[in-house]
């Protein structure tokens, strides 16, 4: 499942190539706001996304898109933290609800593949995404398998920042060397090393 960052992903840029390549075993998410991006929107379009798709998916993000699964897997967790509260004084107090439905269950995914997030405490952040925050820890409940690829010269995060990322939400880093924001001016075409990375990563689920 493709998660892009801000203004969406060109036809060039390798998350497209790699959506061409998997026909209609991908999906991209589509939120309304792509140019001035809202976090509940976004959060919003994940959660469709992986509701339409037939098995849970491995979400592959880029730039902010990464910043998005982070905090859409940060308000799962709230949620589910919620629901167990609420789950718990009902059954203290013999209490039901009215349908029997737990409205805060989140979709499941079976990974997140993460590719250069940005860095929201940074000066070239992009003051349209400035509702976005650097990704919180995550409970161990609340996490899913997840590999987090760095750039050492991205010009949006340092290495530094992005494996504090990383650790926030429990994932394993992956360093690739200078790619810059590893986007189609990285000169990197489709990516092929990022392609097996991917599989790599696929193949472990």
């Amino acid at each position: 499942m493709i998660v892009p960052g801000i203004w969406n992903s060109d036809q060039e840029h390798w998350q497209s190539v790699w959506e061409r390549e998997r026909g209609d075993a991908a999906v991209r998410i589509e939120p309304a706001s792509w140019a001035e991006p809202d976090p509940a929107d976004w959060r919003d379009a994940i959660t469709r996304a992986v509701a339409a798709c037939p098995a849970p998916p491995v979400l592959v993000a880029h730039s902010l898109g990464v910043l998005a699964v982070a905090d859409w897997l940060a308000a799962g967790a709230a949620h589910a933290t919620r629901a167990a509260h609420a789950a718990g004084a009902a059954h203290a107090t013999g209490a039901a609800g009215t349908d029997g439905t737990n409205r805060t269950t989140r979709p499941a995914v079976a990974g997140a593949f993460l590719v250069a997030p940005p860095d929201p405490d940074a000066p070239g952040f992009p003051r349209a995404a400035s509702g976005f925050a650097a990704p919180r820890p995550l409970p161990a409940g609340g996490r899913v398998p997840t590999r987090l690829v760095v750039s050492d010269d991205d010009p949006y995060c340092t290495p530094e920042r992005a494996i504090a990322f990383a650790e926030a939400i429990g994932a394993t880093t992956l360093r690739v060397g200078a790619l810059g924001h590893v986007n189609v001016a990285s000169g990197i075409g489709s990516w092929p090393t990022g392609r097996s990375l991917l599989d790599d990563f696929e193949a472990t689920l």
